[in-house]
């Protein structure tokens, strides 16, 4: 089945920067993520596409090749993988090796097959915007293949070892001519290993690698962000006799606050203030990370007022200076008012001059002025 592109499934340009893909990413991953759509296997496929897309438009090695030779550039490496129903999944294929695989065996590059290093694991690790802020150390629990403990990874039983495939000679590949070309191909005896196992090993039936979870103490650094990852080197599956093991990829997905949104390093937050604070001032108290701190509210706010508070932020965990916090007024109209409270706004509605407004309503007076200068040039 064919794919989406990668660009329409982000919803960016072609010619979009590394900062919108990353803001398209963070939005469209909060909004399929599995644990905010349980059973929802449909969300979970767009979250895939939405997760793959990502990390192929991030790697300015792996976009340069999808833009020149769209998803053929990765059918036979495996550049996507992962299930991320339960925060864990496989890992990619390197971009390096696509190539170097496809030209090699072509011009008899004479390659072993490379199946004996562990696969990279991904895990998604939920937290909240305190957590990501301010850094926190949490254990995980894996599920992988790990060494088996019988055989130390040999896949021979005890007293035995694997033998050199006699097909190959060891190579793990066997060479075919067609025409004027040498084309390799992975041994079908040994399947690439350049070994075979006579006699397996009872616990592992010959793989050398076992199925068990691990349980592990990730530190998660301070002011990471929805999409940033941590590498744990060599935690991931253990590598084929002996090989070395691959790494796990933990990634971050920060989950909605109830009052802030962080965008970069900024925090933003809406805050309701009644008729009478707008119109004569006063002072609020408003949340930050760190506790509560007053605002100064001049009279005369209006709704969508933006007040900064420096350095009450998010301090990035690639260094520079701390964000600011923005604070956006919102003006609220008065509800479920009492008989004596109608009576005292209906006289100041009238101090006030009526809906077209005067000086006490700037905004009221342009709008009607406007209004009434669109409908004298239509009667001319």
């Amino acid at each position: 089945m064919a794919k989406n592109d990668y660009y329409e499934i982000l919803g960016v340009s072609k010619s979009a920067d590394e900062r919108e893909i990353k803001k398209a990413y963070k939005r469209l991953a909060m909004k399929y993520h599995p644990d905010r759509n349980p059973g929802d296997s449909a969300a979970e496929e767009n979250f895939k596409e939405v997760k793959e897309a990502y990390e192929i438009l991030t790697d300015d090695q792996k976009r340069a090749a999808y833009d020149q030779y769209g998803h053929a550039a990765f059918e036979q490496g495996g550049m996507g993988g992962g299930g991320f129903g339960g925060g864990f999944g496989g890992g990619a294929g390197d971009f390096g090796d696509i190539f170097g695989d496809v030209f090699g065996d072509i011009f008899g590059g004479g390659r072993r097959q490379r199946s004996s290093r562990g696969s990279d694991l991904r895990y998604t690790m939920e937290l909240t915007l305190e957590e990501a802020v301010r850094g926190v150390s949490k254990e995980i629990r894996i599920p992988t293949l790990q060494e088996c403990d019988t055989c130390h990874g040999s896949g021979a039983k005890a007293g035995s070892q694997p033998q050199t495939c006699n097909t190959c000679k060891g190579a793990g590949q066997v060479q075919m001519r067609q025409g004027f070309f040498a084309v390799n191909q992975p041994c079908p005896t040994c399947h690439g290993r350049g070994s075979i196992i006579k006699d397996p090993c009872n616990a592992c039936h010959g793989h050398g690698r076992v199925e068990k979870t691990k349980t592990l103490s990730v530190k998660i650094p301070a002011g990471v962000d929805t999409g940033d990852r941590i590498r744990l080197s060599g935690e991931g599956e253990a590598g084929e006799q002996g090989a070395p093991a691959g790494d796990l990829y933990v990634e971050v997905a920060v989950k909605k606050h109830p009052i802030f949104e962080r965008e970069e390093n900024n925090l933003y937050c809406e805050v309701p203030i009644n008729f009478a604070m707008a119109a004569l001032g006063g002072e609020i108290e408003v949340p930050t990370l760190d506790g509560r701190v007053k605002l100064k509210i001049p009279a005369g706010t209006q709704t969508d007022k933006l007040f900064r508070m420096r350095g009450k932020g998010v301090k990035s965990v690639r260094g520079g200076a701390i964000g600011d916090l923005l604070c956006r007024v919102v003006v609220e109209t008065p509800v479920n008012l009492s008989e004596r409270q109608k009576e005292l706004l209906n006289e100041l509605g009238e101090t006030l001059g009526g809906p077209s407004g005067d000086d006490n309503s700037p905004r009221s007076k342009s709008f009607f002025d406007g209004v009434k200068k669109f409908f004298d040039d239509l009667t001319r």
